[in-house]
């Protein structure tokens, strides 16, 4: 507690010594606390194997935690839920337990039949609820609003699922696929685990993803609510199949190579009363309570119930929860929702946080929900060193993704979610012109140091009713008559695929150490999700997902699924997101383009909407001969093919060796290239000793998209052509307007002067 680590990476923090010294020593003084009445944070975190029904030699156990109840019953299709002769006994700690013997050498209590527990509270009414540590509950579909009922889950050996397949190795950099199995068919209807695994898992790998982050996983009564309002935590969302079924959805997406991340809430509860965990509350006081009591028990934002995380049962339910995940269903990490409530009292309601340090440490932490996150993060790694785990915290609290024996909290990653904030202002506030290059820069790179980022341009959340994706606020109706191949794009639709192609790759290249995309987006996928609900005649019309448009060969959506795939395969092949050397060289204000290097690849941006540049100088780390790795202008992503990419492109040296300020832009080594507007271009750096090899990878990221792509025919391409002679008014060299482009030191282009630049219209062809 003297040295603590964390301290140490960033004086900063040196005048908060005495906070981490609080939360360090309530978290040491906790484990040991385990160590001595429940065996350790490991052996406490199988709580599954006490509580909810275990089978027994002889017959089935179960427990409840109700210390409000003044009697308890057992009661379900095994007793004509008459509970009479299944009372339950209750110990000093408000333990209630009974034990069911079998009959006739079977269970008493069969497989997949429905169970409550009934109990009395004070003022001696009985009432039904599902068991909290309930392993499945289903409802009736044919009743509408109908009770969620717990399930007795313990199949038959035949009948269990048996995992085949090792976890993957963890990647350096992840590459989250997040999804919503339910959403996920192309019909107007709930998808099943199943479904999801034979036909969408496929999809993912496809596009050279490695991590799949699965939502609405926890069971939850209310299907609008994304999962997040929780009502049953070890239970899987029966809505999409049983158990069993998730489990060959984990094995499958393991056998493809793909590791699977849950969302996990334990940041607040639904606060449904019926079929949740707030059914136990019954006016309780907050240490005989899941919960908190009064104000501090709710979240008057999201209508929920939160959590007392310094409650010895709580800590039990939810580190067991953690467990039973990992270890029943072989996930391999989780993304932990709503961080930032659970980090402080005020939930981050109301509030704008600017960096302050004074904002993070202060009695506004609830160091009671910090010490759990370390007591969970610690036990995820313990179990699983490697683990993914992911916080959704819009904080930026200093720590967060620090280990825990450092004094962090012990995350891997944080999700970056100013990113698609910027976006949004940018795309519905701002004119292309009004574009700032650095502060597109700067957000997108601010993040700590020795904090590792997962960066993502749109989520789920941009993606709900009332908000829309980037391909809808790029091209809005034009998405229902423009995607065609067949017609000439409109200026919408060309800014629109050109923009969305570079604002998610930028974001991606630039913006973290891992990378996230949302099912659908990746391809452009029109309109916005809207879960059945009354206010829409509960229809699934804009609760799927329409696969068909990236498959239809003759609809632009393709190039947009064709660009993510090559994306991805960059960095498969070249592994930027996992390196840490990231340099901006150059953000232009006048030509908007942005320079940078990630890992040994360049990086050139050019947002500019009309400005093509010939001769642009970029600075770069190392001599030698660079190529293009990836082009967003290649015809395989929708673009017109203006740059080569079998030309090399030569270094030369800038400045004084090892003096930066005589450096082009900082950077001992420049080269020369084409920049035509709104595309994006990555260059490699040759290695002349491999450099067959190393071509067959870079040739490997185009045939890899362009596998599934039809050449178009003569006709189409002079159809093309034909469109940009119209767009350009057909370029014609006079005296006056004669554009040289064979340079010489002596008449060097000044990048950073765009009007010293030879300018083209944005859908001109670059004959030479």
């Amino acid at each position: 507690m003297e040295n603590i680590g964390i301290l140490s990476h960033d004086p900063g923090l040196k005048p908060f010594k005495d906070h981490f010294k609080y939360r360090v020593g309530r978290y040491t003084d906790l484990l040991n606390l385990l160590d001595k009445h429940e065996g350790g944070l490991d052996e406490f975190a199988q709580g599954y194997l006490k509580f909810g029904f275990n089978r027994e030699e002889d017959g089935i156990v179960y427990r409840e935690w109700a210390p409000a109840a003044q009697e308890a019953q057992i009661v379900g299709d095994f007793n004509g839920w008459n509970g009479t002769n299944h009372c339950m006994e209750k110990n000093e700690f408000g333990i209630w337990s009974i034990k069911i013997y079998d009959l006739g050498g079977k269970p008493a209590i069969s497989h997949n039949s429905r169970v409550k527990f009934r109990f009395k509270h004070g003022n001696g009414v009985w009432i039904d609820r599902i068991p909290a540590w309930i392993k499945y509950a289903t409802v009736d579909p044919t009743k509408f609003a109908a009770p969620y009922d717990g399930v007795y889950w313990d199949p038959p050996p035949l009948e269990r699922y048996e995992f085949k397949h090792p976890r993957p190795a963890k990647p350096n950099g992840p590459r989250v696929y997040e999804a919503h199995v339910g959403m996920s068919s192309s019909e107007p209807r709930v998808s099943s685990y199943r479904e999801f695994a034979d036909f969408v898992l496929p999809r993912i790998k496809e596009n050279n993803y490695n991590t799949v982050q699965l939502m609405a996983i926890m069971e939850h009564s209310y299907y609008a609510s994304f999962g997040y309002h929780v009502t049953n935590f070890f239970a899987v969302s029966s809505r999409s199949g049983t158990p069993e079924d998730l489990k060959y959805l984990i094995d499958k997406a393991h056998g493809l190579g793909l590791r699977v991340l849950m969302d996990v809430v334990h940041s607040h509860a639904s606060n449904n009363v019926t079929d949740g965990l707030n059914g136990f509350d019954v006016g309780q006081s907050t240490q005989d309570s899941y919960f908190h009591t009064g104000d501090r028990g709710y979240h008057k934002l999201w209508d929920s119930r939160l959590f007392n995380y310094a409650n010895w049962e709580v800590l039990r339910f939810l580190l067991s929860n953690i467990r039973w995940w990992l270890e029943e269903y072989q996930f391999d990490g989780f993304r932990f929702d709503g961080v930032t409530s659970m980090l402080y009292h005020h939930h981050g309601i109301s509030m704008a946080f600017t960096g302050n340090y004074n904002e993070y440490f202060s009695e506004a932490t609830d160091v009671d929900a910090v010490v759990y996150l370390m007591l969970a993060n610690n036990l995820t790694h313990s179990i699983l060193p490697d683990a993914t785990v992911i916080a959704e915290d819009v904080s930026g609290m200093p720590g967060l993704g620090r280990p825990v024996f450092e004094g962090g909290i012990g995350f891997d990653y944080r999700l970056q979610m100013a990113i698609p904030d910027k976006w949004i202002d940018y795309l519905k506030n701002k004119s292309d012109e009004e574009w700032s290059m650095g502060e597109i820069s700067w957000n997108l790179t601010n993040r700590r140091y020795s904090e590792k980022c997962i960066s993502y341009a749109e989520s789920h959340d941009q993606s709900i009713v009332g908000d829309k994706t980037i391909a809808f606020l790029l091209m809005d109706k034009e998405m229902y008559s423009g995607m065609s191949c067949l017609e000439n794009a409109s200026p919408v639709v060309e800014r629109g695929i050109a923009l969305h192609k570079m604002i998610h790759f930028i974001t991606m290249a630039l913006g973290g150490e891992g990378y996230l995309n949302f099912m659908g987006n990746e391809f452009g996928h029109p309109e916005w999700i809207d879960f059945p609900r009354e206010g829409n005649g509960w229809s699934y019309d804009k609760c799927r997902r329409q696969w068909n448009l990236a498959d239809t060969d003759h609809l632009r959506y393709k190039f947009l699924n064709a660009f993510d795939r090559a994306m991805n395969a960059l960095d498969e092949k070249f592994s930027f997101l996992a390196s840490s050397k990231q340099i901006v060289s150059w953000t232009g204000e006048e030509d908007k383009v942005i320079v940078f290097e990630r890992g040994d690849l360049v990086f050139v941006f050019n947002f500019h909407p009309i400005n093509t540049y010939d001769g642009y100088k970029v600075g770069c780390d190392l001599p030698g001969k660079y190529r293009v790795a990836l082009d967003s202008d290649a015809g395989d992503f929708g673009g017109y093919g203006r740059v080569g990419h079998d030309i090399d492109h030569f270094t030369s040296p800038e400045g004084i060796p090892g003096v930066p300020e005589t450096n082009f832009n900082n950077r001992p080594n420049s080269f020369k290239v084409l920049s035509p507007a709104r595309t994006c271009v990555v260059y490699y750096k040759v290695d002349e000793s491999k450099e067959k090899e190393k071509d067959d990878l870079v040739a490997s990221v185009h045939e890899d998209v362009s596998a599934r792509h039809v050449e178009e025919d003569s006709e189409g391409l002079a159809g093309r052509e034909e469109e940009n002679d119209i767009a350009v008014g057909k370029i014609s060299k006079t005296e006056d307007d004669d554009i040289d482009t064979s340079k010489t030191e002596e008449d060097d282009v000044d990048s950073n002067k765009i009007e010293d630049l030879p300018v083209r219209g944005n859908r001109a062809k670059i004959s030479d």
